[in-house]
């Protein structure tokens, strides 16, 4: 991002903020640049708020909380969320294009995956009636029964390789829940979130229940709205030390938080398992997003009698990954999403060769005349990876496959489980025992078993250790948006006097 410039050639502009139903200027913030990452250069502008805008956001989320969005039946909320989600659909190819102008992603990957939103605003609408309590037996005295009730305003930070996605992992179980929402999206790609609003609005939300102000995380919109006092939960998406000022920040009032964080994931690969779709999965996971997603297999871990087979393999593939202009539906890999990804992703390639790895194909900047001024980075395969190296503890976001070789199952897990994240994992064999083995030893959220980067509204995704608290997708996500509160009902009205003697 760069400060707006008056005298730019014209540019696309969303220059409003949504707050309470409608679109409004920003109060204190400002109006910036958002930068195609295909060539480098602004493509539009939009509104970031400041702190007046956070208040305003959260004041009308606040309101609509006590008023007609907390009185409304859940059966109502879903019968919104399904005319949001039929509106989503029937604007996805629109929408898919604008995430792709504003984070490089490939539109080929932009249209899959934001052409299954509408079925995940589906589920989520399916869930909000079916937040039931339950009745405690104890005896014929009192009735006692539990309540679920929504956590209450929502501060939603979404990330910028995926934008749509992560919100609507958060829209949809906050809003089934009975929640009300501010959502900031990464200050990189603020544009699509943006357009959301327009869905809200004409699928008839209530004014205030969804809130959208982008703007900058440190010492903007995204630190205000963390530690704001009238904000009960915060749910965030991005990098774990981002997560750890957010949870200092909102320690002071005692906020509920949901992380969805890093990986570095292992995808392995023992010598009895199908080579050729192995391969297929191993190959997609390193380079889709541009590498630029937490669930990747970037560390891929390869038994030794098939290891050269697969580092050929991988060369030769690499050569076929089509990089150019996303927009283009014949490209297989876009742009890094900004320049400090751009300037990360060549460290760590430089860091790699330096650690002694073989660089077998990539490592490089693309120059030619499609990629000018753009973010290009060529696919990169590292061969004779250590697990101790840097390019294999440390989440790249690039498009950079480390393959690490391996002799046993034993040695595979222990590789596996050698890493400070534990989001995703994947593994390929034909032997169903060492199947249910390896999958039940490894420590991550999500396991993958002969496929990879399955994932759906309907299944829980998260992480153990550094990749995250809490999980997003499936009915485990909703109670993550909800509070439980016991009422015991007296069946006589009687009390005694502990003071009549």
């Amino acid at each position: 991002m760069t400060s707006a410039r008056p005298a730019a050639a014209p540019l696309a502009r969303y220059d409003q903020l949504f707050i309470d139903g409608a679109f409004v200027a920003p109060e204190d913030g400002s109006l910036v640049e958002s930068i195609d990452p295909a060539t480098g250069r602004p493509w539009a502008v939009v509104a970031f708020g400041g702190r007046r805008d956070v208040d305003k956001a959260v004041a009308a989320a606040r309101a609509a909380l006590a008023g007609p969005w907390g009185r409304m039946p859940g059966h109502e909320r879903a019968a919104l969320l399904r005319r949001f989600a039929d509106l989503y659909k029937a604007q996805a190819r629109e929408l898919a294009i604008l995430e792709t102008r504003d984070s490089g992603r490939a539109l080929r990957e932009s249209l899959a995956d934001v052409g299954g939103h509408s079925n995940a605003y589906h589920w989520w609408a399916s869930l909000a009636d079916k937040a039931a309590g339950r009745t405690i037996p104890f005896d014929d005295s009192v009735h006692a029964f539990t309540s679920r009730v929504p956590v209450g305003v929502v501060g939603a930070i979404t990330p910028w390789n995926v934008p749509l996605m992560a919100a609507c992992w958060k829209l949809g179980p906050a809003l089934a829940a009975g929640c009300t929402v501010v959502l900031k999206p990464a200050e990189q790609t603020p544009v699509t979130s943006l357009e959301l609003g327009r869905l809200f609005a004409a699928a008839g939300f209530p004014p205030g229940v969804v809130n959208i102000v982008p703007g900058t995380g440190k010492d903007g919109a995204g630190e205000y709205l963390v530690a704001h006092p009238d904000v009960d939960k915060i749910a965030f998406t991005g990098e774990g030390a981002t997560a750890k000022t957010i949870l200092r920040a909102g320690a002071e009032t005692m906020k509920r938080f949901t992380f969805e964080l890093g990986g570095k994931s292992p995808h392995i690969l023992f010598a009895d398992a199908d080579l050729e779709q192995a391969l297929n999965a191993a190959t997609n996971s390193a380079w889709t997003l541009c590498g630029q997603s937490c669930a990747l297999g970037s560390r891929v871990l390869v038994q030794r009698p098939v290891y050269d087979q697969v580092v050929a393999a991988f060369a030769a593939r690499a050569g076929r990954v089509r990089v150019g202009p996303p927009l283009d539906e014949a490209t297989h890999m876009g742009p890094q999403a900004h320049a400090e990804q751009l300037a990360k992703t060549l460290s760590y390639i430089e860091t790699g060769t330096a650690e002694g790895a073989q660089l077998v194909t990539g490592g490089h900047r693309l120059a030619g005349p499609e990629h000018a001024g753009g973010y290009f980075v060529a696919p990169t395969v590292f061969a004779g990876v250590s697990n101790a190296m840097r390019i294999a503890r440390e989440e790249i976001f690039g498009p950079v496959a480390a393959l690490i070789p391996f002799d046993d199952e034993e040695e595979a897990i222990a590789i596996a489980n050698d890493t400070a994240y534990g989001l995703t994992a994947g593994l390929w064999t034909s032997d169903v025992g060492r199947a249910h083995r390896v999958a039940s030893r490894i420590r991550a959220g999500m396991v993958w078993v002969n496929t990879y980067r399955f994932i759906r509204w309907s299944t829980p995704y998260g992480g153990f250790k550094a990749s995250g608290w809490g999980r997003e997708n499936g009915i485990e996500a909703l109670d993550s948006y909800l509070e439980t509160r016991t009422t015991i009902v007296s069946t006589t009205g009687r009390f005694p006097d502990a003071y009549a003697n």
